[in-house]
């Protein structure tokens, strides 16, 4: 599965940071994370609002511009070794810092300028401003404010689209919709987790905003209606298997709902979502597919065609990435 290319359009940036990384950053700023690791050093958690306790610990020792340029390099090389040439990773300026735009910018410089150096070896990306989800709508906007400010409206820039992140159970879609809206005005792409914890309303909630993807979306699956909508819409899924299974959605690889929705016309695509959280890669979701269903290259590359298409990026990008599937 190494040598087939790959689209990966749901990855969360801190999310995706090795265990190892975190654990040497802690060490080099003296901060004791050793109860959010395992004895094998994985990351531990119990359930879902554990996994987002340990989630922004392991956030919490990466502070600085640097930082975040030091772990933007090591995920986009561990994006390269798995065959991806593209991916779109979830950013907060929540965690750079505090939504503040200044200190936003000061970020976004350092992670930009490794992205380019990264781009020239091979694997492009960009960046989806990621408001979260359980810490209120009033403090989403600062996140849609600084998407809007140094977002690139043409997917030229490294800043192209806003999607929310977070507890799910936090809200609903249509209080945040004040950020959704700035974003579009700003000519940014859109998407938003929903149909993960939450069931198909949580979906047709999240379309009320206007997205065109949908991070998860896997439980319309429940919904004949709701998938007919998305099947006639073309509103893309970004689904992200293994970590369904891994934190309880679904009970195994063979249970999965991605090759019923693309079986009834759902545009679906695969990624990781927080890798090592997971215990899984870009190959491992791609090689438990193949076992599961049967799919090879064929549909791997039908299905980073529609990740090709929709990519917040810009037309040039779009056009080298669909060559590659051709």
């Amino acid at each position: 599965m190494n040598d087939l290319k790959k689209i990966e359009l749901h990855l969360h940036l801190e999310g995706a940071a090795p265990p190892a990384f975190i654990r040497g950053l802690a060490s080099e700023k003296g901060v004791d994370l050793e109860p959010i690791f395992d004895a094998r050093g994985n990351y531990a958690y119990r359930d879902f609002n554990d996994f987002l306790r340990v989630y922004e610990a392991a956030t919490s020792v990466i502070t600085t511009p640097e930082d975040y340029a030091r772990l933007l390099r090591e995920v986009l090389q561990n994006c390269a070794e798995q065959g991806a040439i593209y991916a779109e990773l979830f950013v907060s300026p929540e965690f750079c810092g505090g939504g503040d735009l200044s200190a936003w910018r000061d970020f976004l410089a350092a992670m930009t300028e490794t992205a380019r150096q990264m781009s020239a070896q091979g694997i492009d990306s960009r960046a989806i401003v990621t408001p979260i989800r359980h810490f209120g709508p009033e403090r989403a906007r600062k996140s849609a404010i600084c998407a809007a400010e140094t977002g690139s409206a043409d997917g030229t820039g490294w800043v192209t689209a806003l999607g929310m992140g977070g507890a799910e159970a936090v809200g609903k879609p249509q209080d945040f919709a004040w950020s959704f809206d700035c974003a579009r005005e700003a000519g940014l792409g859109l998407t938003c987790h929903a149909g993960e914890w939450g069931g198909p309303q949580s979906i047709r909630d999240a379309l009320s905003l206007g997205v065109s993807r949908i991070g998860h979306g896997v439980r319309a699956v429940e919904d004949d209606g709701l998938v007919r909508d998305l099947a006639e819409s073309g509103v893309v899924l970004e689904v992200c298997p293994g970590s369904n299974i891994a934190l309880g959605i679904y009970p195994d690889w063979r249970a999965h709902p991605i090759a019923r929705l693309a079986d009834a016309g759902v545009k679906v695509t695969v990624s990781t979502d927080d890798p090592p959280f997971f215990h899984t890669t870009l190959n491992h979701e791609y090689e438990r597919l193949a076992d599961a269903f049967g799919w090879g290259e064929p549909e791997f590359a039908e299905l980073n065609r529609t990740a090709a298409d929709a990519a917040f990026c810009d037309t040039a990008t779009r056009e080298r990435l669909r060559a590659a599937f051709a």
